[in-house]
């Protein structure tokens, strides 16, 4: 079980992110690392407080967490391959990033994902239905997003960061405790929309989380082009502070996403957070990464996978025994096989589904074409009864 007592007790805060020279906002030209690829944990004297209850325990679980949502990947993509959804993007190497920041949530705080963050939907406890309803094309939503507190995917790339200074804006004037994520990968800090949301966060001192997926490949353009810079040294011109972590370290990510929480939910602003991770697969199932990235790049990442990370450390700590790796393989296959159950049994939608959901309340200009459309429909049945 995962719980959020580091962080919480009394007389802990979050470290200030500013521990560089050269630069106040920024912990560092480096990246926060807590397990290296080979698996070895690596004490850190500031952030090792804020995972101090993560115990044996708790790293199977994030273990299990990581696998299933790369099951779910897997079983998504061969779906999509297969004709049953329309398209799929896959989430592949990226399971530290999304398992270590989304375990350190709580349930009051507010998600707004790009249509990346299938495991952060995972999480937050979207069934695996819903995560695959709008990739199948049943419908224009995916979740109920009031029922797990996260808001549905968001294909234009960045808007989200908007809608979650706006709703963390939101939060401040109600006086609630709650914090907001707002989830992107490194192309769109390129995007207008998440330089203006850094702005109002920035001025506001809103309570949101900005939480960048570098996976080094917006689509094509490789990040090198995008920045000369490290993105995290991006949002400290907006006096955002921000910190650089090892995004295939889930311990590193989770240690890092509690402290902006924190700083968050206690009047501290934004936090601006570089997750340094890499997209093993495709953009899209729709795209061809063959065509622009060298494949000794891949190999060279395939090394750093994050689970096989984490299985390192079990191993080293005598943890990753024949009975945990059936209960973990159990479980992802149980998950793998409830989402493609789920997926080819989906019912289609109906013609007049379209207008559902609209407006939140009865709507007489929606129901007048709700009713002429209705009369369309049913006139072919009526041409069909003549001609027979």
């Amino acid at each position: 079980m995962l719980t959020d007592k580091a962080g919480t007790d009394a007389g802990t805060t979050a470290p200030d992110p500013g521990l560089s020279g050269h630069n106040p906002l920024r912990t560092g030209g480096g990246m926060l690392q807590l397990v290296s690829p080979e698996g070895e944990r690596i004490s850190h004297p500031e952030f090792d407080l804020w995972i101090r209850d993560i115990g044996d325990e708790q790293l199977c679980s994030l273990f299990e967490d990581m696998t299933v949502i790369r099951r779910i990947d897997a079983e998504a993509t061969a779906l999509q391959r297969q004709g049953e959804l329309a398209l799929w993007p896959p989430l592949l190497g990226q399971e530290a990033s999304q398992i270590g920041s989304s375990r350190a949530l709580r349930d009051e705080d507010f998600v707004f994902p790009s249509y990346r963050e299938s495991g952060v939907a995972y999480v937050r406890g979207a069934h695996v239905s819903e995560i695959a309803k709008v990739w199948r094309g049943n419908a224009l939503y995916s979740w109920d997003p009031q029922r797990i507190n996260m808001a549905t995917p968001q294909i234009i790339i960045g808007s989200q960061s908007l809608h979650a200074t706006g709703y963390a804006m939101g939060v401040q004037l109600d006086g609630a405790s709650s914090a907001v994520m707002a989830y992107f990968g490194d192309g769109a800090t390129s995007e207008g929309d998440v330089n203006e949301a850094m702005v109002f966060a920035a001025s506001f001192q809103a309570p949101v989380v900005f939480f960048c997926q570098n996976n080094h490949w917006a689509i094509s353009e490789p990040v090198r082009v995008q920045s000369h810079v490290q993105l995290a040294d991006r949002p400290t011109g907006f006096g955002i502070p921000s910190m650089r972590v090892d995004g295939n370290d889930v311990l590193a990510v989770m240690a890092a996403t509690r402290v902006a929480l924190d700083r968050a939910r206690k009047g501290g602003g934004p936090t601006f957070i570089e997750a340094v991770t890499y997209r093993m697969g495709p953009h899209t199932t729709a795209d061809d990464p063959t065509r622009y990235r060298d494949a000794n790049e891949l190999e060279d990442w395939a090394a750093k996978d994050p689970i096989l990370r984490i299985r390192r450390l079990l191993d080293a700590k005598g943890l990753l025994t024949e009975e945990l790796e059936a209960q973990v393989k159990a479980k992802a296959d149980a998950v793998g096989t409830e989402l493609r159950t789920s997926c080819i049994t989906m019912p289609d939608p109906q013609p007049l589904d379209v207008f559902n959901h609209v407006y939140s309340t009865p709507n007489p200009w929606i129901e007048r074409q709700k009713d002429h459309y209705s009369r369309y429909l049913n006139s072919f049945n009526t041409v069909e009864e003549g001609a027979r």
